[in-house]
């Protein structure tokens, strides 16, 4: 039997909060922080920190569907999120910071609006769902000192997550 693998890649604000929840699960190979759906070639932190570069701070996810489906991986993504808030996610404010699925296939297109749409109609919310669901884009890597943060700074991550106030709406409005 051989192992499949596919790609997802989601925006949910500042990419050090988005790594820990998909990582270390069964069928997920790996979680890459990066940058997506920009104008600029090669960007680096600096470049999309500007809010300039027109890219998402991003997390790629490879996994194996048969592990973990893409299904799976939406019901994870949408509790780590404000989907109401189009100027960023918590204290991080800017467009490089705005939630967005971006999508690979026509099936994960037809999933994720199929799961926006749950969310929307789910009635935990009285904004308005504004999470974009995009064509994937090139994808760059971050730099190497941000790929798993969480683990290689925790004390600054622990800090950095405690003060964004994003476990405070996770708990107020998923749990």
């Amino acid at each position: 039997m051989s192992e499949q693998r596919e790609v997802a890649t989601f925006a949910g604000g500042c990419f050090w909060c988005m790594v820990q929840p998909f990582d270390q699960l069964p069928g997920i190979h790996k979680v890459v922080s990066g940058y997506s759906g920009g104008h600029l070639e090669n960007p680096t932190y600096e470049d999309v920190k500007t809010g300039t570069s027109g890219h998402y701070e991003v997390v790629q996810i490879t996994f194996d569907p048969e592990l973990f489906p893409y299904e799976k991986l939406l019901e994870l993504y949408w509790p780590q999120i404000d989907p109401t808030d189009e100027g960023g996610q918590f204290h991080d404010r800017g467009d490089q910071y705005r939630a967005a699925i971006f999508y690979h296939t026509n099936k994960q297109q037809q999933l994720a609006e199929a799961s926006k749409a749950a969310v929307a109609s789910s009635g935990r919310f009285r904004k308005p769902i504004v999470t974009e669901i995009l064509p994937a884009a090139t994808f760059y890597p971050a730099e190497e000192y941000h790929q798993d943060f969480y683990k290689k700074e925790s004390e600054a991550y622990k800090d950095d997550r405690k003060q964004s106030g994003r476990d405070e709406f996770i708990q107020e409005h998923w749990e």
